[in-house]
């Protein structure tokens, strides 16, 4: 971009850290305006879904859920297990791609709309912090008193509401983790899950942590997503820019001075009133162009369109726009670039469709008991002993499951079951012994083939090794 009036010193370092290297506290003026509120619109319904989903249930099934002690997953009301492990790579496969493509075609607007740190920070954290401090000048004042009564009562009532919040946050994760039914028994007796309320405090310790202390670091040290940013935009990437051209045009920009016609002065529409960069959550200047830091919030442009209008000047000096329209006049275009995305992106759904139409309902595992060996029965008869698990992948209780040799003529039986039923989306485990004649023994290791069948329908077949002796005799 253009050189502005101001050095390049801010590309030295990041705007959190001062010149001694110690954290820089920001205090971000209160946003208002038009885009603002289309955020809180955003927010407020992704909120509510982050906090409601945990409690809807399909068919009695939790909406989502992400047990990774139980290997149990829920997407939608549909059960996923561990087997299912190649579908969760299929997913985060797509999910990368389409942050991709997104942040190839319009920047980083996942983190100022959608990402769920910059929704809790400045739709409840933030706004709660304005009720109780004032906005960015009391702030200031506040924090430069001295620990008199009025300090002390306002900042114990944020950190105890902050926490209070904190402790909400981490009970909606948990009921993302271990189910929403569990939670409320854990919180209904608290002192026979004292390892669980533990575990608790210590995730709400790091909400609070991060919401009442780390706050905008996250975004610009610990988000991967902020160094990808760097490697994905171009020129033609849309995101939250400033019209330098328009701002600065020959004679740059200087204070807004009423009795003095603009057009004749040569500067630009910029009057350098800095309150694109007191409203910056991340503390950063937008008209230095793209940085690290802009997480795209738009409270630039709802501050910008204000003075705008204030001084009679068009709006729109910061807007949503990319390099080459601000340079050239070029509107957005899909690119060769982009259209490779997509197509990646269109092949890896279509592949995921394929995949979940083709997944089974029923799957069944068998393996041989370890430390166990053949048995050489009357008959000339030869046994192995497995264990087996099968799961229940489907909305329907499976009820009169039968276990059948496909690949030999032998026998199946279990000691536990006469037949197996297992419940819509859980497991059954138990052991089976299977047996051979010595005529259908033609090796040291043969494979044989297993049919589940649900009364006379066929539902998964599986596979496993049997042993013998080394020779015919």
């Amino acid at each position: 971009m253009k050189k502005t009036q101001e050095s390049d010193v801010f590309r030295d370092s990041i705007a959190t850290i001062d010149s001694a290297g110690k954290r820089e506290w920001i205090y971000p003026k209160k946003p208002k305006g038009s885009f603002y509120n289309k955020r809180k619109w955003v927010a407020f319904f992704l909120m509510f879904a982050l906090c409601a989903s945990p409690f809807i249930s399909i068919d009695g099934r939790q909406l989502f859920l992400f047990n990774v002690i139980d290997r149990k997953f829920h997407f939608f009301g549909f059960p996923f297990w561990a087997q299912d492990f190649h579908l969760l790579v299929m997913m985060m496969l797509i999910g990368v791609v389409f942050v991709v493509l997104f942040t190839v075609a319009y920047g980083r607007i996942f983190c100022g709309w959608i990402c769920p740190q910059t929704i809790f920070l400045e739709m409840v954290f933030r706004p709660l912090e304005y009720w109780i401090e004032g906005d960015r000048g009391a702030q200031i004042r506040l924090n430069k008193q001295a620990w008199n009564r009025e300090k002390i009562a306002k900042k114990s009532l944020k950190w105890f509401l902050y926490f209070l919040i904190s402790f909400g946050i981490s009970n909606v994760f948990l009921a993302y983790l271990i189910g929403s039914k569990p939670l409320k028994n854990y919180i209904l007796h608290p002192s026979e899950h004292i390892s669980t309320l533990l575990y608790l405090l210590c995730f709400t310790f790091v909400f609070y942590f991060v919401f009442a202390w780390f706050r905008e670091q996250v975004c610009i040290i610990a988000c991967p997503y902020g160094r990808l940013q760097g490697v994905l935009l171009d020129k033609r990437s849309v995101v939250v820019a400033y019209d330098y051209k328009r701002g600065e045009k020959t004679a740059g920009r200087a204070k807004f001075k009423k009795n003095e016609p603009r057009s004749e002065s040569g500067k630009g529409d910029c009057i350098d009133c800095y309150q694109c960069k007191l409203v910056c959550p991340t503390g950063i200047d937008i008209r230095n162009g793209t940085q690290l830091e802009c997480v795209n919030c738009t409270a630039c442009i709802d501050v910008c369109d204000q003075m705008m209008e204030a001084v009679n000047l068009p709006k729109g000096l910061i807007r949503y726009a990319s390099e080459d329209e601000i340079s050239k006049g070029t509107p957005f275009r899909f690119t060769a670039r982009l259209k490779f995305y997509s197509v990646v992106l269109g092949v890896l759904i279509g592949v995921m469709g394929v995949l979940v139409f083709l997944r089974n309902d029923v799957e069944a595992t068998f393996l041989r008991i370890p430390g166990q060996l053949y048995q050489l029965k009357e008959n000339n008869i030869i046994q192995n002993a497995y264990a087996f698990k099968l799961v229940n992948k489907s909305n329907q209780d499976l009820e009169n499951i039968q276990l059948r040799l496909l690949s030999h003529q032998g026998t199946i039986y279990s000691v536990t079951h006469q037949s197996i039923s297992i419940a819509a989306s859980e497991i059954q485990d138990g052991t089976i012994f299977v047996e051979l004649p010595r005529k259908e023994w033609k090796g040291k290791k043969l494979k044989i083939k297993i049919g589940l069948y649900n009364g006379d329908e066929l539902v998964e077949t599986a596979s496993t090794l049997f042993l013998g002796p080394r020779t015919y005799r």
